[in-house]
């Protein structure tokens, strides 16, 4: 695959047309979304992810080990106490039908920034509390965007949604803008999710894994 970069001519196009086949897509179409992943996902842009996350301690050990989650058996994590995070996770992805990230070799930081998040995704949905309706994707999508940085591609899901929103459901503006300032606010607020070996802490209780990295639930 060929990343294309903001300076090659083509690539405002490309952004601009695989921008709206997501936009006309219907939700959970994740050709479209892996395609706009690929799209603006440029090497600058990811630069400056990569620099801002190894900023803190727990980002920059996380590029240099490159340490993954490996091997989740979900049904073992299922008989855990139902407070711990191993338990909520494997409920949630029992629940949702969901299977965990098959990881390939990594070969450089951003195949690995890729990977990391990919396979930690419905952990941040557990941790932050967001659900997997649009509100809480809308609320993890802005999320990602504190603490990521200059993340081209979560911005572009938000825009995604919003424009659909002016379109479709325009009664629902409050909803949305509610969902983005929650998941914006809880971002600033927290520790960096990336870098974290959830696999150290699948028997610890959720509320605790919550409150050393200064994740403060909304009240909604």
């Amino acid at each position: 695959m060929q990343i294309l970069q903001p300076e090659d001519q083509h690539w405002e196009n490309s952004v601009i047309e695989s921008f709206l086949k997501i936009v006309k897509s219907v939700d959970g179409d994740f050709e479209a979304v892996t395609e706009l992943s690929n799209t603006v996902s440029d090497p600058n842009s990811l630069d400056l992810i990569i620099e801002f996350l190894c900023r803190h301690p727990r980002g920059k050990q996380a590029f240099e080990e490159k340490f993954l989650l490996g091997e989740v058996n979900l049904q073992k994590l299922y008989q855990y106490p139902k407070n711990t995070l191993g338990y909520c996770y494997a409920a949630h992805m029992i629940e949702n039908g969901l299977s965990p990230f098959e990881t390939h070799e990594i070969n450089n930081k951003y195949q690995y920034l890729s990977v990391h998040i990919r396979e930690t995704h419905d952990l941040w949905h557990i941790v932050t509390g967001c659900n997997t309706n649009m509100i809480g994707e809308i609320q993890l999508e802005s999320f990602y965007v504190a603490q990521l940085y200059a993340s081209r591609f979560w911005l572009a899901l938000i825009a995604k949604n919003l424009t659909k929103l002016v379109i479709y459901d325009i009664e629902k503006s409050t909803e949305y803008m509610d969902a983005i300032t929650r998941g914006w606010i809880m971002a600033k607020q927290a520790e960096p999710l990336f870098g974290v070996q959830w696999n150290n802490l699948w028997e610890t209780p959720l509320d605790e894994v919550r409150q050393s990295l200064n994740i403060i639930l909304p009240d909604i």
